[in-house]
């Protein structure tokens, strides 16, 4: 018999512990060489562990455990034969496999009454219960063919296709008068902290600003088609914003600072954190250099750190070492909130959603698509003043975006050399 053990590599500088989030294979299964055995959360990620070897894992570390790096967390026995089938999902079968003719509901009927009832009985698992939420299912309504009764994503996406019962879904989404009580993650404490000492350790004030979108939105709806066809991607807000914010940061470089003991740090290039949502929560990686970038290697970054982000790939150095913050709370439906600063960051700026209104254009009410925006700060090293000119910077690159070609000038001054 030879023996592989597996332990926990180090995801990143300054990190000494982890949390064994979840295992995605059982004992005794059977794991391919590079196939990753766990998700293993730290205070920065969540990263997968791969196996460093194939044959049959033997695990040492129950789910929740936090651990040291170094550790062993597991062993693969590499003496052991690949079985036939080992790659097929075991649960699948009862499930799927039905003949034509036959109801969907038959064989989930039928495993769910051969489920030993306890408390797991129709509980569901956090993404599973998010699934249920979103097409706003009752627990009551579905039943549960995973151990003990629980509900399995499988069950629902069955319960949906097969047709919903209306009556059920009338009865509520809850009403058992359970509860289910969930560890946090390392990386959701670690947030929670830093958020906390936000508030406790910056002077953090917020100014806000509202922002005429109908310019950039004819340009998109002019160019959008012919932009995707040469570049490749989308033309989103996000690229003008970021952007704008770029140039702007050149113009109050105290935004870009931050402060390091009783030293202010300033930079001579824009690291803009762009917050992305996960189904881990929101992550926030850099697009590096953005002030050198044009609009399509923006979008085009924007969309590779988002695809990791939902896959749960992005690593600890694509999440670090930012030097302003850009939020966007409006693709979720907000009007206006204060975000917090991401630190050590000094600045970070909120975008909302797009809602049209009534404004006064040359003595005229007109309706035009408006955004409110948010600058949050820290006032210790930004003044008020700067975080004003900042703001409404940004709100004149994004009401005249031609002016981010020419250096924050109209054309016609830079034609003219003025």
């Amino acid at each position: 018999m030879s023996i592989v053990e597996i332990r926990v590599p180090s995801p990143g500088e300054s990190i000494t512990e982890v949390e064994i989030a979840n295992w995605l294979k059982s004992n005794g299964d059977y794991v391919e060489l590079d196939e990753d055995i766990c998700e293993v959360d730290s205070d920065k990620a969540t990263l997968g562990l791969p196996s460093d070897a194939a044959g049959t894992i033997e695990i040492l570390v129950e789910a929740g455990t936090t651990v040291r790096v170094g550790d062993v967390v597991a062993k693969i026995d590499t003496s052991a034969a690949k079985p036939e089938g080992a790659s097929k999902p075991v649960v699948a079968t009862p499930v799927t496999e039905t003949k034509a003719s036959a109801p969907v509901e038959a064989p989930k009927v039928e495993v769910a009454q051969a489920a030993k009832s306890n408390h797991a009985t129709g509980h569901a698992g956090p993404a599973t219960a998010k699934l249920m939420r979103e097409n706003n299912i009752s627990s009551n309504a579905v039943k549960g063919t995973g151990k003990d009764g629980r509900i399995l994503n499988s069950d629902v996406l069955n319960y949906i296709t097969s047709g919903v019962d209306a009556s059920a879904v009338a009865q509520g989404w809850g009403g058992s008068r359970d509860e289910e009580r969930v560890k946090m993650s390392s990386l959701r404490r670690k947030i929670s902290e830093r958020l906390v000492s936000v508030k406790q350790e910056t002077a953090m004030l917020t100014t806000f600003n509202e922002v005429d979108m109908l310019p950039v939105m004819e340009l998109r709806k002019k160019y959008k088609d012919k932009f995707k066809e040469v570049h490749g991607v989308n033309l989103g807000f996000m690229s003008f914003f970021t952007k704008a914010v770029t140039e702007a940061l050149r113009l109050y470089p105290d935004v870009n600072a931050m402060i390091d003991g009783d030293h202010i740090v300033k930079f001579d290039y824009a690291d803009i954190s762009v917050a992305v949502s996960s189904p881990k929560g929101l992550m926030v990686p850099v697009v590096r250099n953005a002030e050198r970038m044009s609009l399509a290697q923006i979008e085009d970054e924007i969309k590779n750190l988002a695809i990791k982000a939902r896959d749960g790939k992005l690593t600890v150095p694509e999440m670090t070492g930012g030097t302003f913050t850009i939020t966007n709370g409006g693709v979720f439906g907000s009007m206006l909130s204060t975000p917090i600063i991401n630190p050590p960051q000094s600045g970070i700026l909120g975008m909302h959603n797009i809602v049209e209104r009534p404004v006064a254009i040359n003595g005229k009410v007109e309706i035009r698509p408006i955004m409110y925006i948010a600058l949050s700060y820290d006032h210790r090293i930004i003044d008020g003043k700067d975080s004003v000119g900042f703001l409404k910077t940004v709100k004149e690159f994004i009401e005249n975006p031609v002016k981010l070609l020419f250096g924050g000038k109209e054309p016609e001054e830079v034609l003219l050399g003025l």
